[in-house]
């Protein structure tokens, strides 16, 4: 092996030294459709059964099927995993695989790489056919060492063309071995994995992958000096090991929720693929409706006969839903949606984060439309609270809807396994006569709380209306009526804000400057006040997740420090922008949110690039207010 200009040259022998690491970024890219977020995910998901704390996040291309060897076809996966518990992306990648040279350009050019990562890149365009290639990986390799890249160059294909006739099949399991050599990997873990992703393909298929995966090992045990090891910490307690929207679909199931009715929108549709395998097995069913709204009526139709239901979406579907939610506002049909939010607005970055909805949730519907909204932070968060949401909208009767985002959605993090509780479950439908006297809409005039009919209960019987309507369920446009069942609808809100606790505060209760968070920022969030804080900063952190009715305490909380600011994924203007001053300034939507609520003066800090937020970069904007 050579290293001084970074290539591989001859074999050399095994060498055993490993370098013990902490933690490491390993990010897998390819074409679409040559398998890199299936080897990641394979990779991440070996790491935490082995007892590595991991974070995992896709890399999607824009376009369904987007020509090969471009910048927009670049798909893949980052897998951070450490010794400890990993919360988020991290900064830059210390490990790139690239199945093309043109492919690590679109990362690039989110610099997402530094000075010395190395590139394990595959070698065959060197000797392709077309001048042209020849010329594009020879002058890329050039700059990846210009870059200060450490470049190898691995015959990825022809090596699989030896155990497979089609390798662009095989070589992501392949590549999964040489990693799985390179970071000493279990093998039995790896193997297993590859059974379990297979499953559901014939032997011989299995076969093959698992001979894949072995000739990577050894083609990296006979080649390659790059050794590295991060221990595992035995876990004291059983462990899962998915993504957001698998422990969406695990949640809906655990909550006793029997319906989900959905339209395919990315990046809230594997939710729905994971019911399908297996929503039956617990009693219900999931029905794919014609389109967004029809999916969201079918819920209100479930839920008001009884069944609470579920429907996913992301921004567009969401927008499509606004009146039906609308109806089950006003009709006070329990409901609960979840919304998996992408960059907006209108079709926007489909496969890209942002927490774009918070806003709309809140204000989409004419008039005044109350509704708990509450967002989790962790992937563990996605599974309970959707069992919390299920149970608020019944308790309410109202919508609940639950903000994860495309971050959430795709990441993979190992969790301790629930431990299913009966009381998660839905109760019985209750067919017991209705109370005689008692109207449909019998509000309490302190808590806005009523009793919910429902369908087939003798006596029971009501008509449920968007329109205006009195404790009877009767149309009216009586001023007092109107204004007084508008006041019990948001009496429901206040009622269940009362029974919630004020949020903890990471770090010092009172200081410099506070950071504000929602969502799936928080692991990001947390990371850099804990550097921060190691460099003296005097700064402490605040995760939100609820947003309607939020917290209480938050005027107090804030006032203990001299600023406040939120950090989150949405636009907001800057006061450096051509044209923007203080006055005209649009704010984050979290921070526009809190600034009303508190009258606090409170900063922002956001982005729309569709990336995960990096640690690093919240570092320097703490250190940069810190220094104003």
């Amino acid at each position: 092996m050579k290293e001084g200009n970074g290539s591989l040259a001859t074999p050399s022998p095994k060498i055993s030294n490993r370098l013990t690491l902490k933690e490491h970024i390993l990010e897998i890219v390819s074409d679409s459709g040559e398998g890199a977020q299936k080897a990641g995910q394979s990779f991440g998901a070996v790491s935490a059964k082995m007892g590595n704390g991991v974070w995992t996040v896709e890399i999607i291309p824009a376009d369904i099927q987007p020509p090969p060897r471009t910048k927009e076809s670049a798909s893949g996966i980052r897998i951070r995993f450490g010794t400890g518990k990993i919360t988020n992306a991290g900064d830059e990648a210390d490990v790139l695989v690239a199945f093309n040279e043109i492919v690590p350009y679109t990362r690039i050019e989110q610099n997402v790489y530094r000075k010395g990562t190395i590139v394990l890149i595959e070698s065959k365009w060197a000797t392709d056919d077309s001048a042209d290639i020849r010329k594009s990986y020879a002058n890329a390799i050039q700059d990846f060492k210009d870059r200060g890249f450490v470049v190898y160059e691995i015959p990825m294909e022809e090596e699989c063309l030896k155990l497979t006739p089609n390798p662009k099949k095989g070589k992501n399991m392949w590549v999964l071995g040489m990693l799985s050599h390179i970071y000493d990997r279990d093998m039995e873990k790896a193997a297993a994995q590859i059974e379990y992703t297979f499953r559901s393909k014939s032997q011989a298929v299995i076969d093959s992958n698992l001979k894949l995966l072995q000739a990577g090992y050894n083609w990296a045990a006979e080649h390659l000096d790059l050794r590295y090891e991060v221990p595992a910490i035995e876990a004291k307690q059983e462990l899962v090991v998915m993504n957001g929207n698998e422990a969406l679909s695990f949640g809906i199931q655990a909550a006793g929720i029997e319906l989900c009715s959905m339209y395919p929108i990315t990046p809230a549709t594997s939710t729905s693929h994971h019911l399908a395998e297996c929503i039956q097995s617990s009693g219900g069913i999931i029905h794919q409706a014609e389109d967004e709204i029809a999916a969201v009526g079918f819920a209100i139709g479930a839920s008001y006969a009884g069944k609470t239901s579920v429907t996913i979406t992301s921004g567009p579907g969401l927008a499509l839903k606004t009146e039906f939610l609308g109806l089950a506002v006003m009709a006070e049909v329990p409901l609960v949606v979840i919304d998996v939010q992408r960059g907006g607005p209108s079709t926007g970055l489909p496969t890209k984060v942002e927490q774009s909805d918070l806003l709309a949730v809140l204000y989409g519907q004419p008039g005044d439309a109350p509704k708990v909204v509450l967002a989790p932070s962790t992937i563990e968060e996605c599974f309970h609270f959707v069992i919390l949401a299920r149970k608020i909208a019944e308790s309410f009767r109202m919508p609940v809807i639950l903000l994860s985002d495309a971050n959430l959605a795709t990441g993979v993090q190992p969790f301790p396994r629930p431990q299913l509780r009966e009381e998660w479950l839905s109760p019985p439908v209750d067919q017991s006569p209705w109370k005689e006297g008692v109207t449909p809409y019998g509000w309490d005039d302190k808590t806005g709380l009523s009793q919910r009919p429902i369908p087939g209960q003798a006596g029971g019987e009501y008509t449920l209306t968007g329109l205006a309507h009195s404790a009877a369920a009767k149309v009216t446009y009586l001023p007092e009526i109107n204004q007084k069942t508008s006041a019990l609808r948001s009496r429901k809100l206040a009622t269940f804000g009362r029974t919630l606790k004020p949020p903890k505060v990471n770090g010092d209760n009172e200081g410099e400057l506070l950071i504000v968070g929602w969502g799936s920022t928080r692991g990001a969030i947390e990371e850099a006040v804990g550097r921060a804080r190691e460099q003296g900063a005097s700064v402490s952190s605040l995760h939100l997740h609820f947003l309607s009715p939020m917290e209480p305490g938050l005027k107090e909380i804030f006032q203990r420090f001299k600023k406040v600011m939120t950090v989150e994924i949405n636009y907001s203007d800057s006061l450096d922008d051509p044209m923007i001053t203080p006055e005209n300034r649009r704010y984050a939507q979290l921070a526009w949110l809190l600034r009303a609520q508190t009258l606090v003066d409170i900063d922002c800090y956001s982005n729309v690039y569709g990336q995960p937020l990096r640690p690093g970069d919240i570092v320097d904007k703490i250190q940069q207010e810190l220094n104003r």
